[in-house]
């Protein structure tokens, strides 16, 4: 299902097109945002796949907004929703899959849902074509492939990923999320927000004082903590009671 967030200073335009959204089975989360200072971090905190974005706002244009979005290493769908149909050019030059005028007609917006799940379905394929078996690592002079057998864990670094294997650790150009979606078809584990584990490297399993767990990689002579939201999914993959 869809991470949405609307973008748009109106509160009963938002309301309408929540409203709408929610009757798709497609769209799953759907956050709001009431300006483009919200919904720049709405974006880098909750990574949506698709933004529904007005133009005309208080401040930042959804304009500027589009362009900023664009540089995101996993950019989101864009659809614009505005009153304004002199934009429609510079929209489709932001690579916005659909421009939708208010009010908003289910009909129209149903031809844009549409859209959005062709790009997206375009964009999985893409992801799911890259090379699983090796992660590539910039380092510097020239790129190093490693294969992810030898990976022990990951950990998130803000946009990035740091890497551990067992030939030692290197940042990667990568989010974690990306990452995680490569490698759960290789048998990792996401075991917290911020950590991916390799369980052919999980050394035990140490309970602590307030039942949750770490787990202990003593390749890499550390332990990883396993969130309490994910325990008994990691329980389960890892075979335990």
């Amino acid at each position: 299902m869809w991470n949405v967030l609307i973008v748009d200073d109106e509160p009963p335009i938002r309301s309408e097109l929540h409203y709408l959204l929610e009757r798709d089975g497609r769209c799953g989360e759907i956050r709001e945002a009431g300006s483009v200072t919200e919904a720049v971090t709405e974006s880098l905190d909750e990574r949506p796949d698709v933004i529904f974005l007005d133009i005309s706002m208080p401040g930042t244009s959804g304009i500027k907004l589009a362009e900023t979005i664009r540089s995101l290493k996993r950019p989101p769908v864009v659809v614009f929703v505005t009153a304004h149909a002199e934009y429609a050019a510079k929209a489709f030059d932001l690579d916005a899959v659909d421009y939708v005028l208010k009010p908003i007609e289910t009909r129209r917006l149903a031809n844009a849902l549409a859209r959005v799940e062709a790009a997206l379905e375009s964009r999985d394929a893409r992801e799911t074509r890259s090379d699983v078996s090796r992660i590539v690592i910039d380092k510097g002079d020239h790129k190093a492939f490693i294969p992810v057998s030898d990976v022990i864990y990951v950990e998130a670094k803000a946009d990035d990923s740091f890497v551990v294997t067992t030939q030692g650790s290197s940042l990667v150009s990568e989010s974690i999320l990306s990452l995680e979606r490569r490698l759960e078809k290789e048998g990792f584990i996401r075991v917290h927000r911020s950590y991916i584990v390799n369980p052919e490297f999980v050394h035990d399993v140490v309970v602590g004082a307030n039942g949750l767990l770490d787990l202990e990689l003593e390749q890499a002579n550390t332990r990883v903590p396993v969130s309490r939201r994910r325990m008994s999914e990691v329980k389960a993959k890892l075979g335990i009671a």
